[in-house]
Formats: C-alpha cells, sequence, structure tokens
C-alpha cells in the first residue's frame, strides 16, 4: 500500500512521506547515502552505522516539487552512472533500460529514473557512490557544510539531493529559485530584445507605409495626367469620326452613281457581246466550207505521200534483215528517270493474312533472298523451356537454328546476354550459326540494335524477340520483328 501511494507523487517530482513504522517496528530506512566502507544493506536494514549528518538530512523534506533543472541533472547523473551498476542491484523498473547508451536512458527512460531515485533509497545511495567517485571534492564539500562558491548550483542541487547531507532541502531550493530567477531575468531580457526588434519593425512599416503613400501620390499624378491627356485624345477621335462619317456619305454616294454608270455599260457591252458571238458563227461556217475544200484538194495528195512512206518502210525493213541488226533491248520509256518498285521486303510478308504465330510467316520471311535473322536467344529460351539451366537453355536453342539455317540457307545470329557472366562462356557455336554475348555493361537488347543498324539500307532483317521495347526499336532501324513464340512453333516442326 505504501508503494502504491508513492507512485503517484513519483510522477510529479514530489518527495514521497516516509511511511508511519508499525508498533514495535524499528526506525524508518535512512535515504543519506552511506559512508564509504559501510554496507548498503545494513543502512537499509535499519543498522546503526550510518553517521548522525545522514539521521538528520533523512528527515527533511522538499517543500515543493524537485525543480526541474534539477531534476534534469539528477536524470542524467543517474543515466551516466546505470550501465555500470549490476542488474541485481537495480531496480525491476529500470532493468530494462541497461542496454540503453546515456542519452537514450536520459531521454526515454527519465520517468523512470526519477521515481526510482525518490522511492528507492538503496538505488540513490548507488547513485550517490558513482557521484562521490566523480566528484569527490563537491561531495566532501557538501558533507562538510559548505558550497563551493565556484560551483554550478544545479550541480550542488543535484549532488545535495543524491547525497542528501544536512540541509540538502534548503540547496535544492534555492537552486530552483535561482534557476526561476535566471529564468524570469532571461525571459524579461527576451521580453526586451523583442520590443526593441518590434519597435524596429514599426519604424520600418511607417518608414515604408510614407514611401509607399508618397508613390501612390505621385502615382495619381501620373494618372490624373494621362486621363487628361485621353481625354484630349478622345476629343480628337471624335471630331476625326465626325469627318469620317461625312466622308463616308460621300463615298456611298459616288458609289451609287458608279453603279448605275456600270450598270449602263454592262447593257451596252452584252449588246456588243451579242453581235460579235453572231459574227463569229459567220466565220466559224466561212472556215468550215475552206478546210472541207482543202481535204478534197488533199487526198491525192495524202495517197502519193502513203505510198512513198511504205516504199521507205519497207526498204528499211530489208536493210535491217541484210544487215542482220538486233532488236533493241531498251525503250525511250528506259531512259526516263522515276522510282523503280523494289523486290519483297519483310514488311511485305505481313499483308499477307496469316497469323503471327503461325510457322509459315516464318518460313515465308527466311525465303527472301539474302535474309538475315537475328535471335534474342534467352528471351526465346526463357519463353520456351524456362526451367532449364542457361547452359541446356542454349544448347537446345543452338541446335534449332543450326537446322533451321541448313534448310534455309538463311544467315542467323543469336545474341545472348552476357553482362551478368562471371567467366567467358567457352562453346563451340554450330555450323550455320553466329553467336555473340553482350558485353559488360551492355544487354543483349542494345547489341541487337546495333546488329540491326550495322546492315546496309535495303537488306531485309528478322529480329526474334517478344520484348516491346526490342520490337520498336529495330522497326525503326528498318528491321521486322517477330514474336518468340512464332521461332519456336517453327522449331518444333519437323
Amino acid at each position: 500500500m505504501v508503494d502504491a501511494a508513492k507512485e503517484p507523487a513519483e510522477a510529479q517530482g514530489l518527495q514521497p512521506a516516509a511511511p508511519t513504522p508499525e508498533p514495535g517496528a524499528g526506525a524508518a530506512p535512512s535515504e543519506a547515502p552511506l559512508p564509504e566502507g559501510a554496507d548498503p544493506e545494513t543502512a537499509e536494514s535499519g543498522g546503526s552505522g550510518a553517521p548522525d549528518a545522514v539521521s538528520e538530512g533523512a528527515v527533511e523534506k522538499l517543500g515543493r516539487p524537485l525543480p526541474e533543472g534539477v531534476r534534469r541533472r539528477v536524470v542524467g547523473l543517474a543515466s551516466d552512472a546505470l550501465g555500470g551498476l549490476p542488474s541485481a542491484e537495480l531496480p525491476q523498473s529500470l532493468r530494462q533500460y541497461v542496454k540503453f547508451t546515456p542519452a537514450r536512458r536520459a531521454k526515454y527512460a527519465a520517468t523512470a529514473l526519477a521515481a526510482a531515485l525518490e522511492s528507492e533509497p538503496a538505488f540513490r545511495v548507488r547513485i550517490a557512490e558513482r557521484l562521490r567517485l566523480g566528484q569527490p571534492d563537491l561531495v566532501k564539500a557538501l558533507e562538510s557544510g559548505t558550497v563551493p562558491g565556484a560551483a554550478d548550483p544545479m550541480d550542488v542541487a543535484a549532488a545535495a539531493y543524491l547525497v542528501r547531507s544536512a540541509g540538502w532541502s534548503r540547496l535544492v531550493t534555492e537552486a530552483g529559485e535561482e534557476a526561476e530567477r535566471a529564468g524570469a531575468e532571461d525571459a524579461a531580457a527576451e521580453a526586451g530584445r523583442l520590443v526593441e526588434k518590434l519597435q524596429a519593425e514599426l519604424a520600418e512599416v511607417r518608414a515604408a507605409a510614407r514611401a509607399d503613400l508618397d508613390r501612390q501620390r505621385a502615382e495619381f499624378e501620373g494618372v490624373r495626367r494621362e486621363a487628361e491627356s485621353l481625354r484630349k485624345k478622345v476629343r480628337s477621335l471624335e471630331s476625326d469620326t465626325r469627318r469620317a462619317q461625312a466622308e463616308t456619305r460621300r463615298v456611298a454616294g459616288e458609289l451609287e452613281a458608279a453603279k448605275a454608270q456600270a450598270a449602263s455599260e454592262r447593257g451596252a457591252a452584252e449588246s456588243e457581246a451579242r453581235r460579235l458571238r453572231h459574227r463569229v458563227s459567220e466565220l466559224e461556217n466561212v472556215a468550215e466550207q475552206g478546210r472541207r475544200s482543202a481535204r478534197e484538194g488533199r487526198s491525192v495528195e495524202d495517197m502519193r505521200l502513203r505510198l512513198l512512206l511504205d516504199t521507205v518502210l519497207q526498204s528499211a525493213q530489208g536493210l535491217q534483215r541484210e544487215l542482220a541488226l538486233p532488236v533493241s533491248q531498251i525503250r525511250p520509256a528506259d531512259l526516263v528517270e522515276a522510282v523503280v518498285p523494289g523486290a519483297a521486303s519483310p514488311h511485305d510478308v505481313a499483308r499477307r493474312g496469316l497469323a503471327e504465330d503461325d510457322p509459315a510467316l516464318l518460313d515465308q520471311l527466311l525465303a527472301i533472298p539474302q535474309v538475315h535473322l537475328v535471335v534474342d536467344g534467352y528471351n526465346v529460351t526463357k519463353t520456351g523451356y524456362p526451367t532449364l539451366p542457361l547452359e541446356q537453355q542454349r544448347i537446345r536453342l543452338l541446335g534449332g537454328l543450326a537446322m533451321l539455317a541448313q534448310r534455309t540457307q538463311a544467315e542467323v545470329t543469336c545474341v545472348f546476354d552476357g553482362q551478368d557472366l562471371d567467366v567467358p562462356v567457352i562453346m563451340a557455336p554450330p555450323r550455320g550459326v553466329r553467336v555473340r554475348f553482350s558485353r559488360t555493361g551492355e544487354t543483349a537488347d542494345e547489341l541487337i540494335r546495333r546488329l540491326v543498324r550495322a546492315e546496309p539500307q535495303g537488306r531485309p532483317v528478322v529480329v526474334v524477340s517478344t520484348d516491346r521495347e526490342v520490337a520498336e526499336g529495330v522497326r525503326k532501324a528498318g528491321a521486322r520483328p517477330v514474336a518468340s513464340v512464332l521461332l519456336l512453333n517453327r522449331l518444333a516442326r519437323p
């Protein structure tokens, strides 16, 4: 029940009240640090080995919560010393923080450390002993009843809280009041600096406002002058508009007169046109009569000319037979510059209505003269038989390509990805198949695109790959891409 009553006080940094001893029980255990060489267990069990100063310090209490600055110093000292204590000597609530660094203990175990220091006298004695080893002069001065003048009041208060020497509560209280006074002075100084800053900003705002007001006045004056100028321009434009309207009315009258004159002239022109058409008709009749007379007079001349032409042609044919002149192979149309249709290309085969996975489509592509078949090796093998090891995949694919090259007489190049190879691949390429691995830092797709670009423009090139990026790249370079399943179907066919 005593421990349960202590917990709320520990959460607020308060000193718990000493429990009332039961009748017949010994005195309350002392919370003061033990002198050197004393047994902590003896002191906790109520032994009489501690000096009188310890007993006097044990009855002292804080009249207020532990000041925050002193609390932080005490928690920092406890977190630094916690790692050097055996786990068996630590309170149960602190054992989970033993493996933390001092900084992490001070951050995450601050509340647990403060509660243990307040409620566990033995633990506080252990921390005080560590403090006595680290700052012996300060501890001795406190135990002798003197306070070092050059020491930090917070350090003095923290040490007094742990050692519990005579007058420790007064030192802690004075340190808290000193910290509050320092905080109040800092707050006052900060408020003064803030006031000065605000006054400077206010002066700047006022100066900016005055400058802005002057600028707005100058702008208003400029706008006023510009408005006056615009009013003058408006009056001038109104006068010009009236003159333009008068000019428009005058031009409209002249236009009406011109229209009437044009209508009169059009009537006269139409009469003249009718007279001229009649005259042309008369002249056409006269010309037709003249042509008829000329044809009748020229028929005899035409007959004589045709007889002479037949004689010349027969003489030329006889001369050709006598000289045995060959028939000319070049015609005049052959000498006219134009675009000559080319031979069939791999892209023409796609228009013959075959399915993309029909092996006959690959047969038609490989039947094109001088065709070059480029195969993305691993793309085909991982599509057809991905469970085999890579070496077995290569052997199976190259065997099928060798038979295909022998049947079609096509140039075949098989490309494998070699950028992840640890050692060079030792193998004997089959007859009729060129085998290439990509270099370190280069993918098989990049090597395929370089092979396609190396071919002359116009040569039929077929690339087997399911990779969409490869297909788009080689199509732009002029090659025909086909799916890997098409080659697998062709190789599976006897």
